[in-house]
């Protein structure tokens, strides 16, 4: 596991200053609207989107770069990130110019060497010049260019998730899920052990539900397909389709088909904001034991407004992101602090008591 071991971002939205923040291989953010979660998560969306040089669309799709820069241009000139993994790190700093943010400078050093990018509109981490370089930009690329941040919000009647997809759309599961047919069927063909897992998983949350239904000669396009078990062997006969999964059910497949799929498909580390969302309290424990297992292999980071689901970690595993001074702060929950409390309660009650902070 490659995990990013150090964080650094100084002017972030509202991330002022975040200097060399340790991750661990299991990273559940929690705290107030506002504190800053979703935009630590934010950081790795930015670079993903650098590294496939569309770092000018995801700057329009965020409103401008001084929705970007903390408190606007005025207040702050300059953006910079650096992530380290192992002996290796990768810096960047993004500045405004009109409408866009320009890359100031970007970059990698090892202990052995410093290698510079350059700069511009767009990273020239995937247009690399010289053997050496290429060598820097071959590692950035396997980790910054497989970053995605999933966020299965969007599960209306309308959402592409409940429309057929492209068969072939199946070489990753989307961030909003949109493809989960496709990539359930690929599953199902190349990582039969692994579509039984996700299977198994949804059971313990729907015991009703039977199996996944994938067509022998599915055409172009193909829709995400299912039925019920009448016990615990006999599936129904009767075909249904994504329109009748609820909303909490349908989240629950993205997630255990995300964190049930084999380890060489899975990005790393796992970014997944609120993945608590239209869940049962009883499948909350579920989900935090997958998250759990994940982060043995990948390096998982999560945010989360769940008491519920912070009830089933560690507290060396909770970061309390909270808003000081204007500007987002973040600290790892100490267990020491923590021994006498958590005989009596767990460690969401002790959250929701403003005991480890978090609070509004």
């Amino acid at each position: 596991m490659s995990s990013v071991s150090h964080l650094t971002v100084r002017g972030f939205k509202s991330i002022a200053a975040l200097e060399r923040f340790e991750l661990g291989s299991l990273n559940v953010l929690i705290g107030p609207n506002g504190a800053g979660k979703s935009n630590l998560l934010g950081v790795f969306r930015m670079l993903s989107a650098m590294a496939h040089r569309r770092l000018q669309v995801f700057v329009a799709q965020e409103d401008g770069p001084d929705a970007l820069l903390f408190q606007g241009r005025e207040e702050t000139h300059v953006i910079e990130i650096e992530y380290e993994v192992g002996e290796h790190a990768y810096y960047a700093g993004f500045e405004p110019a009109g409408q866009h943010l320009t890359i100031s400078h970007e970059g990698s050093r090892s202990e052995a060497r410093s290698i510079s990018l350059g700069g511009g509109y767009e990273s020239n981490v995937l247009v690399p010049e010289g053997p050496e370089i290429d060598a820097i930009a071959s590692f950035l690329r396997e980790r910054i260019a497989g970053w995605r941040v999933y966020h299965f919000s969007n599960t209306t009647m309308n959402a592409k998730i409940r429309q057929a997809q492209p068969v072939r759309d199946n070489v990753r599961l989307h961030q909003d899920g949109s493809n989960l047919g496709p990539f359930l069927r690929y599953l199902r063909e190349r990582y039969p052990a692994n579509h039984r897992s996700v299977v198994d998983s949804i059971r313990l949350v729907a015991p009703y539900f039977g199996d996944f239904y994938h067509r022998s000669n599915p055409g172009e396009r193909v829709e995400l397909e299912w039925c019920e078990r009448s016990d615990q062997e006999t599936l129904s006969s009767r075909i249904l389709g994504p329109r009748q999964l609820s909303d909490g059910l349908l989240r629950f497949i993205c997630l255990s088909t995300l964190l049930n799929q084999p380890v060489e498909l899975q990005p790393d580390p796992i970014l997944i904001d609120e993945p608590e969302l239209g869940l049962h309290p009883a499948a909350l424990a579920i989900l935090a034991a997958l998250l759990d297992r994940a982060s043995e292999a990948r390096q998982v980071i999560v945010s989360t407004q769940s008491a519920g689901l912070v009830n089933d970690f560690k507290p060396e595993d909770v970061v309390v992101a909270e808003r000081q001074d204007g500007a987002s702060s973040f600290r790892r929950v100490d267990p020491e602090s923590l021994s006498i409390w958590l005989d009596d309660y767990a460690l969401g009650d002790l959250w929701m008591m403003n005991v480890i902070g978090g609070r509004p």
